[in-house]
């Protein structure tokens, strides 16, 4: 079933999959994503990719750098907020548009207790609810976490990519152009882990932290429990294949919204967006149909008098759903 399956990752500034982009996975290309709340630079790393765009690299040299070469996955991002938020209200994590109860699969608490113990201790929400959610605090559910200076301009995170436009590789905890001094004067710990344990310690901690106006963020989530590809847990001691559930490619086929996964970075106070990422199977079928559809519409525009192919032309990422 799953060769009979792509992946697409979009990003975006809201929930709204009209103003997403198609992430070029692996690529190390950064998507720029603008929303009233940030503006953030995001790149997603797939083991073993099998997706959109066509001729992804199915890997990256991400995986190769410790600590990732167990690693099935990353969602990195470098960020600069708009205005301060407190430590307490930033969120990340995972909501849905619809209720998913009616297709929770049994062992579904089990796994929720394995992820809380070995992923995310500070893990909350209601998966029972109209709208879904599993949220973690930033500060504690980042895997990496390095702080930077303040900025301004129309690009505050032009400086963060390479000369070629692509990302300096694996973020590392710590901090620069000031960050690291800032991170000590409020007795943040050096380590990644110890640093995600202390945050969870105390709510007094949190709201000393605020996440500047100004300032660049630069943050890794990664895991080696999900596997994308088939939407599969894979946990230790315990694995639970998602989309069996779903119904697999007939459900995918013949049922909207198709399967995917929402992640989102938030104030959970205001309910405010900072940047939203969506992974979504896609059958063979329907990827096929719409690459024919956008191709026709391309090869007609082509043909008008005045008209040029566009070499650069690709689906958008709404085009597909």
């Amino acid at each position: 079933m799953a060769d009979q399956l792509f992946l697409r990752v979009t990003a975006g500034p809201s929930y709204d999959p009209t103003f997403h982009q198609l992430v070029a996975v692996n690529s190390g290309a950064p998507t720029k994503v603008q929303s009233p709340l940030c503006d953030a630079h995001i790149s997603v790393h797939i083991r073993n990719y099998r997706g959109l765009p066509r001729g992804s690299p199915e890997t990256s040299p991400y995986f190769s750098q410790p600590p990732h070469t167990y690693d099935q996955y990353s969602i990195s991002f470098s960020f600069v907020p708009h205005r301060t938020i407190s430590g307490k209200s930033l969120v990340f994590g995972n909501d849905f548009e619809h209720p998913i109860r009616d297709r929770i699969p049994p062992g579904f608490s089990a796994a929720l207790r394995i992820v809380k113990w070995a992923i995310d201790p500070g893990l909350d929400g209601d998966v029972y609810a109209d709208k879904p959610y599993l949220y973690g605090n930033a500060l504690s559910s980042i895997n990496a976490l390095s702080v930077g200076p303040k900025v301004d301009g129309k690009d505050p995170l032009g400086d963060l990519t390479s000369d070629t436009g692509k990302d300096e590789g694996a973020i590392t905890e710590g901090g620069f152009g000031g960050g690291q001094e800032l991170r000590e004067a409020l007795d943040v710990p050096a380590n990644a882990a110890a640093r995600q344990k202390w945050f969870l310690g105390g709510h007094d901690r949190l709201e000393k932290w605020e996440w500047e106006e100004g300032r660049v963020y630069k943050a890794d989530f990664f895991n080696p429990y999900l596997d994308f590809n088939e939407f599969a847990l894979k946990l230790p001691g315990f694995s639970l294949k998602v989309l069996g559930y779903l119904g697999g490619e007939d459900y995918l086929r013949h049922v909207k919204p198709a399967a995917s996964r929402r992640y989102v970075l938030k104030d959970k106070d205001t309910g405010e967006v900072l940047f939203v990422v969506v992974f979504t199977l896609l059958p063979k079928e329907q990827v096929e149909e719409e690459e024919a559809k956008a191709n026709k519409s391309n090869t007609s525009k082509a043909t008008e008098p005045g008209g040029q192919a566009d070499p650069e032309f690709q689906p958008k990422a709404d085009d597909l759903d």
